[in-house]
Parts: structure tokens; C-alpha cells; sequence
């Protein structure tokens, strides 16, 4: 458990590092300060809702069930 006050080390990976010092430099504030603002996105990001996934369908006219490949090939091949 960290402990307010206490020093840290953390190694970050090289990209988060990078965003670490562009977000430091861009906003004039310091590394652990940038380091907090990315964490809180972060939490934020995963608390958002996920955006579901509905699959949309037309009918195309089909004339028979195509819910058993089997019949449906055995129709193709008396064509």
C-alpha cells in the first residue's frame, strides 16, 4: 500500500514515458503531476459505458430456410 509522502519508484514503459514528458512540457507541470492526470484518464476511460454492438440484416428474398447448410447445399446441387 503506498503511503502519502513516502517516495515511489516507478520505471514506466518507454511510451507511457513519452506521454509522461509531452503531457509534463505541454501543461507546464510536473512528472508526478502528469503521471496522476494520465492515471485519472485512465480510471475514467474504464469507467465509460462500451459502445454494444447490434448486427443490422435484410431480407434478400431467400426462398429457402438457411438455417441447415445441409439442405441448403443439397438444393444448390439439384440446380
Amino acid at each position: 500500500m503506498l503511503r502519502r509522502g513516502v517516495p515511489t519508484t516507478y520505471t514506466p514503459a518507454p511510451d507511457v514515458e513519452a506521454e509522461i514528458q509531452r503531457l509534463s512540457k505541454e501543461l507546464g507541470i510536473g512528472v508526478s503531476e502528469a503521471i496522476n492526470r494520465l492515471a485519472r484518464r485512465g480510471i475514467a476511460a474504464g469507467r465509460e459505458p462500451v459502445a454494444r454492438f447490434h448486427q443490422r440484416s435484410n431480407s434478400m428474398g431467400a426462398k429457402i430456410p438457411v438455417d441447415n447448410i445441409g439442405a441448403v447445399l443439397d438444393e444448390l446441387d439439384h440446380d
